[in-house]
């Protein structure tokens, strides 16, 4: 490191004291000084040279040529050394700022035997100053001042540091500006930075950055060291200026439909000062129950509707606003070149406008229950625009009780009302203009359902029970009641019937004691306690309930803390028993009739075949073929018809059968007699046929058939002589069988 530059008349002095004794030497109070030395200078940072340099020189009277001089303490013999004569050297460079003074200790020895021959001392050294070290600033300074703030404001201090000696001229630090000094000042010994001038503009200039210089020697003279640091000052806003219109007329249009707090536009405001300060105030001269203005977040004018336009009253509006600013600092910035109106037209737009309720709300009230009163009463809403559009009333929920008469707006009641289950009852009703724009508009119908006394009293409260121990005149329960009407009243309470072994008190406030009149009740006797209370309201009419108490008898303990308690016979049947018996035996009805019905239907269409021959035959299905031919031996096999006649053991098979086998008349005398039989006879062993016979007649087949006619009416080869009375004794299942071969039926088979 270069020596530094040493200012004239400054030195630095190396001081060395010495003690004249030691405080432990037993020789403390010899008044004679065995010690002796001088005062030497030498400077800080000063180079080690070679030989060293003598900064002192210490002595001892008892020195001599067989003694020696020892040095011991801080920096001996690393900064500091002491020779056989008494001189102190210095090794190495010495640094004020590390270690200002140097405690030693100074010692003289025998040579030879290494013993003190006086006692020790001690002394200091003590480095003095150089101008070796600059100022410093240990910080950027930042901060801000209000424009046209007063002269001598103070805006913020600065400060530097030197390690050197502060009270040496090394240490003095001096502060100075070095621009702006036309604005600000600084004190040159604090570093204190005032305001100059009280015409400060942030509109013009919003911050300063100043220079400030920090030397030591006081700033004078060569040889000071100096630094340099920035200051920021911001000028902080106020409100000195006034707010004024952008421009001196503004122009909006409003549609008629528009409603109230609908935003029609801005109005721009023009104000130097910042957001903060910007707080204009906007009074309107006319229309101030149509329109106001109020500031927005950017603070300009918002111009707001404030009752909804009519174009068929007023088609236009013009009027004028005012500004002024709230907290402006006088004199204000630029006052004279503001402008402080301005004119607002706003044309309204005509529109189509939806019909419009004599009310947004309507309140109603009906009395609950069955009442004769249906209608709760009237809407009405009315087109604006006079177009002459019928107006359609809706209640658009199904599920409101109250219906409209689209065309007159009354209301009535669906149905009834119950107010325990909804107290009121709120919905929509739409108006609707019948055009082609189908413009509707709504409004809120309020009913609240008005109480009557529809219900009877409640008994809710039947903590009571009798303890063995009880005797008479014992309270052994109260009772509590309940009305679900509104107005109730209070209750009353009374026994339906007088009892012998129970009283009733009533406290007037929905309950009643149970009083024992009778004692010694035991959990042994099986007859059932069950009291009848009679419960009337204060309505009116008033009405009353019966309900019964079954009072138990429990064996309590002390306190009538029950131990347990008898169960009341089981005598009646449960709610689900009985939904189940009910259901049960409404199925068997079902089924009876369902059975009975079915019965009826059989009857009637077998009835309905029981006709003459002549309708029969107009009713036969017929196989009306082509007769002869190969077509006719195809359909049918004619040896097995004709053949009919001969085999007279046509029948049943011989030996047991599953069903009764039924007697049949002789039929050898002709083919059809046989064939029917044998028919008859399937169709009643046939489980799968239809109720019912069913005959297939087979119609003439001309003369060339070989067959002839196969008819049981017309055939000519079984002969008709033959008698089939016989047919009318096989029951009523033959009836019909009977009937085709004009066997009258008795009066007894008329009937199946």
């Amino acid at each position: 490191m270069a020596r530094p530059l040493l200012c004239a008349g400054v030195v630095v002095v190396i001081q060395v004291v010495l003690s004249a004794f030691s405080l432990d030497s037993p020789a403390h109070l010899r008044s004679k000084r065995e010690w002796e030395w001088k005062k030497f200078f030498v400077y800080e940072e000063t180079d080690p040279s070679e030989p060293p340099q003598q900064i002192g020189k210490i002595s001892n009277t008892h020195a001599n040529n067989t003694t020696e001089y020892i040095l011991t303490g801080e920096g001996a013999y690393t900064f500091f050394k002491l020779n056989q004569h008494g001189d102190i050297f210095v090794l190495a460079r010495l640094d004020r700022e590390k270690k200002k003074t140097y405690r030693l200790k100074a010692q003289i020895k025998d040579i030879k035997t290494k013993r003190e021959v006086e006692n020790s001392t001690e002394f200091e050294i003590v480095v003095n100053d150089i101008n070796d070290n600059s100022p410093v600033f240990s910080e950027s300074y930042v901060n801000s001042v209000n424009e046209r703030s007063e002269k001598g404001i103070t805006v913020l201090t600065v400060l530097a540091t030197d390690e050197d000696d502060p009270s040496t001229p090394n240490g003095k630090i001096s502060y100075k500006l070095m621009n702006g000094t036309n604005l600000f000042d600084i004190d040159p010994k604090t570093g204190m930075i005032k305001t100059a001038v009280n015409t400060l503009d942030r509109e013009t200039t919003s911050q300063y950055k100043l220079i400030v210089q920090a030397s030591d020697l006081s700033g004078s003279g060569p040889g000071s060291n100096s630094a340099t640091t920035i200051v920021t000052i911001n000028i902080n806003d106020i409100n000195d200026n006034k707010a004024s219109f952008a421009k001196q007329t503004f122009r909006f249009d409003v549609k008629e439909d528009e409603r109230p707090e609908f935003k029609i536009g801005i109005l721009e405001v023009e104000d130097q000062d910042e957001r903060q300060n910007k707080k204009p105030v906007f009074n309107m001269r006319k229309f101030s129950d149509l329109f106001h203005v109020e500031r927005n977040e950017m603070h300009d004018g918002v111009l707001t509707l404030t009752k909804a336009l009519d174009y068929e009253e007023t088609k236009a509006y013009h009027f004028t606003v005012e500004v002024t600013e709230e907290g402006l600092v006088q004199p204000a910035d630029i006052s004279g070149l503001a402008l402080h109106t301005t004119e607002v037209y706003i044309t309204v737009l005509d529109v189509d406008e939806p019909p419009v309720f004599t009310y947004p709300v309507y309140n109603f009230s009906i009395d609950e229950g069955p009442t004769k009163q249906k209608e709760i009463g009237y809407v009405s809403a009315k087109d604006m625009d006079n177009t002459g559009y019928r107006i359609k009333y809706v209640i658009e929920d199904f599920d409101c009780p109250v219906e409209v008469n689209h065309e007159t707006g009354r209301l009535t009641l669906k149905r009834e009302l119950d107010r325990e289950v909804q107290e009121l009852h709120t919905f929509q009703i739409s108006a609707l203009e019948i055009s082609p724009s189908g413009q509707k508009s709504y409004a809120l119908v309020n009913v609240r359902v008005k109480d009557i006394n529809d219900n009877r009293p409640e008994l809710v409260g039947t903590n009571v029970y009798i303890c063995e121990s009880d005797k008479k005149g014992t309270v052994i329960g109260t009772i509590e009641a309940r009305d679900k009407d509104y107005d109730s009243g209070i209750l009353s309470f009374t026994l339906a019937q007088k009892s012998f072994n129970f009283s009733l008190h009533d406290n007037r406030n929905n309950t009643a004691n149970i009083i024992l009149t009778q004692g010694h009740f035991s959990t042994e006797n099986s007859a059932s306690n069950i009291l009848e209370v009679k419960i009337r309201d204060s309505g009116s009419p008033w009405l009353e309930s019966i309900t019964p108490l079954h009072i138990p008898v429990c064996t309590c303990h002390a306190d009538r803390q029950r131990d347990y308690c008898r169960p009341d016979a089981q005598t009646a049947v449960s709610a689900s028993a009985l939904v189940t018996i009910l259901l049960c035996i409404l199925t068997i009805l079902v089924i009876v009739i369902l059975f009975a019905l079915r019965k009826s239907y059989q009857k009637e269409a077998l009835v309905g075949l029981g006709k003459s021959s002549g309708e029969i035959h107009q009713q036969l299905v017929t196989y009306d073929e082509e007769g002869g031919g190969e077509m006719d031996t195809n359909g049918y096999d004619v040896s097995i018809l004709s053949s009919a006649c001969q085999d007279c053991s046509v029948g049943p098979a011989s030996g047991p059968a599953m069903y009764a086998v039924v007697k049949k008349p002789s039929a050898c005398t002709g083919d059809m007699a046989v064939m029917i039989e044998v028919k008859k006879d399937e169709a009643d062993h046939d489980r799968d046929g239809i109720p019912y016979d069913t005959l297939h007649i087979y119609g003439y087949e001309g003369p060339e058939s070989l067959a002839g006619s196969l008819s049981s009416l017309e055939s000519s080869s079984c002969g008709s002589n033959l008698d089939y009375d016989v047919l009318s004794d096989w029951g009523p299942r033959f009836r019909m069988l009977a009937q085709l071969y004009g066997v009258e039926g008795s009066d007894s088979d008329s009937s199946y």
